[in-house]
């Protein structure tokens, strides 16, 4: 021993201009606000939170039954249930002032009129540090997936959204896709900031006694486990395609998920349904991440991002 203290890796991030001291974000619908959870962990200890979707218009969400257990993983059909832009400003967004973490506004969308209108509200509250676009959200029907799955759409979203506020501009990215890298470079070129890859994969499940699907809206979208795999592939592939920082999720539950998508070349995670197995999942990760680090003398998470990636684009 020389007595010398080792300095702690540095695990902050910048997502654009949005600076996250931990890589980790809670993702939309599955963190509630954070207040949900701040009975159970400090919230100082994450990133910061994606809150649910707003769109233009109230929605009251799919019929129900809303959500389905799979095996490793879950079923839901919410269906973007929500109180609409303006009643959102109006009784909840102050609120989020009191959040130690980052707050990111999550939009959704059924025309790139609505994506400018209800980004340009909601990022001009001082409360909400970035956007979240949600162009691939599958359970609303094939209107949920327009966006996401064609080209010139998700351009044109996104540039709409650009044009509407300066902070921080992530967009979700959808796996039900034929080439999801196309979609990513046609996003990176009307000015997003970052990329969220993946958003759900569509999926049903049917119970059997009663011979009909289990899901009120018939089909939903997988999360959990057993969609990892196909988010690290994605994130692979994007990372190989853009040089902007993407944010991976798809199945984080552990530290040793999270490594796989920094290795595969995401600047930060997003955790999602692991946190209603275990709300102390994002601090275990950053723990996790951090002795990783640690044991191999990295000083910075930047240096092990897209390090298992050989044609890794963007910048460590």
């Amino acid at each position: 021993m020389n007595g010398v203290a080792q300095q702690s890796p540095n695990l902050a991030v910048s997502l654009g201009a949005l600076h996250l001291d931990v890589p980790t974000l809670m993702g939309s619908g599955c963190y509630g606000s954070g207040e949900e959870y701040a009975p159970f962990i400090d919230l100082h200890g994450i990133g910061g939170v994606v809150l649910k979707s707003v769109t233009r218009l109230p929605r009251l969400g799919n019929p129900t039954p809303r959500l389905a257990p799979t095996p490793s993983g879950m079923l839901n059909a919410i269906g973007l249930q929500n109180p609409g832009i303006e009643a959102y400003l109006a009784n909840d967004v102050a609120k989020f002032a009191a959040r130690p973490c980052a707050v990111v506004g999550s939009v959704a969308g059924f025309s790139v009129d609505d994506y400018a209108y209800v980004t340009e509200r909601l990022a001009a509250r001082d409360e909400i540090d970035a956007i979240e676009l949600n162009i691939s959200c599958p359970n609303v029907g094939h209107e949920g997936e327009t966006f996401a799955c064609d080209p010139r759409l998700a351009e044109r979203a996104t540039a709409a959204a650009r044009a509407a506020t300066d902070k921080t501009l992530i967009v979700k990215l959808s796996p039900n896709v034929t080439d999801i890298t196309e979609i990513a470079r046609r996003v990176e070129a009307a000015g997003a900031d970052a990329l969220a890859v993946i958003n759900t994969v569509r999926g049903m499940a049917i119970d059997v006694e009663r011979a009909e699907p289990r899901l009120g809206n018939g089909s939903g979208g997988l999360s959990g486990p057993a969609i990892r795999p196909i988010a690290v592939l994605a994130v692979w592939e994007v990372a190989r395609s853009v040089k902007i920082p993407i944010v991976g999720q798809g199945g984080i539950e552990t530290a040793r998920d999270a490594l796989e998508f920094f290795l595969a070349g995401a600047s930060a995670v997003s955790i999602g349904t692991g946190n209603f197995t275990d709300p102390r999942a994002p601090l275990n990760v950053v723990d996790g991440v951090r002795a990783y680090l640690t044991q191999r003398g990295h000083a910075a998470l930047r240096d092990i991002v897209g390090r298992a990636n050989p044609a890794f684009a963007g910048a460590r």
